[in-house]
């Protein structure tokens, strides 16, 4: 089962969450998802969806996809590059064959999404570009590919790590010590990104794997969400047994009450239980 949504010009907020339980598999997890117009934006660039398997075979063999677009500010058609990056992310990952290494299945997801982005604007003669961050889930292994500032936060123990590194201008110039961190953080151009999906013929996504554990929570964001909200804010917010709905909802009216001036977009998933396993020639066995 594949969903992809994006929020209406109405500016009304959803939300939902799961718990995918009835599998006798290897992972179990639930989710919220919620995306906002902001306090000024008239429309909604935004877009997010995901890919839940349906029977135990698809969640050893293909797993779970989720994962968030921002459609890039300034350009003609932000909305339907998010939208298209993300319908192509999730037709891909769900026609993808049994048992591909998620990691390089993301990568090449991204660079179909880069053409299809690219062939789009050519033939309507304008300019769209997005960013994305993808997190693909199976057995303990979380995989996460992004493109642009659109970010993956991993919640342990009350502790919130930044799992993506921003494609920006100046977070490029911090990482090779041409400007200090302060400096980074109030640059006027420290949204200006330095990769995004469909602005470039040939794009790469940064692609990493981490290990899962019972407890965890992953939350994708756009920037609206992580240019106002804090990780510390993030983890108090939604560790624990924290209500999942109540965490978005709250993640949102925090981001507005401090800016607002984007749309605003958070995609939730907490690691109820998962199954050990290693890798050997290519092939996953059961750790004890």
């Amino acid at each position: 089962m594949f969903w992809g949504s994006q929020n209406t010009r109405t500016g009304a907020a959803t939300a939902t969450a799961r718990a995918v339980r009835p599998l006798p598999a290897s992972m179990d997890l639930e989710f919220a998802q919620i995306s906002d117009l902001g306090r000024v934006r008239a429309g909604n660039e935004d877009y997010f969806g995901r890919v839940i398997p349906d029977t135990p075979e698809r969640v050893r063999s293909h797993g779970w996809l989720f994962a968030v677009a921002d459609g890039v500010g300034g350009h003609d058609r932000g909305e339907v590059a998010s939208r298209l990056t993300i319908e192509t992310l999730l037709d891909g990952f769900h026609g993808a064959t049994a048992g591909e290494s998620h990691s390089s299945l993301l990568g090449k997801l991204v660079v179909s999404a880069n053409t299809k982005v690219i062939d789009t604007a050519h033939a309507a003669s304008i300019n769209m570009a997005t960013t994305i961050v993808a997190c693909a889930l199976r057995y303990d292994r979380a995989t996460v590919a992004h493109v642009g500032d659109s970010r993956c936060y991993l919640i342990r123990r009350g502790q919130a790590t930044q799992l993506t590194r921003d494609h920006t201008v100046v977070s490029d110039q911090f990482r090779l010590g041409v400007i200090s961190a302060s400096e980074m953080a109030s640059s006027e151009s420290r949204h200006v990104l330095s990769r995004s999906i469909g602005s470039e013929l040939v794009v790469k996504a940064d692609v990493g794997e981490h290990q899962v554990f019972a407890g965890d929570i992953l939350l994708l964001c756009s920037d609206g969400l992580h240019g106002s909200v804090t990780g510390t804010d993030m983890s108090r917010i939604l560790s624990g047994d924290a209500d999942l709905n109540a965490g978005a909802k709250q993640l949102v009216n925090l981001a507005n009450e401090r800016d607002g001036n984007d749309n605003i977009t958070a995609l939730i998933i907490r690691i109820r239980n998962v199954e050990r396993v290693g890798m050997y020639r290519g092939r996953p066995y059961r750790l004890p």
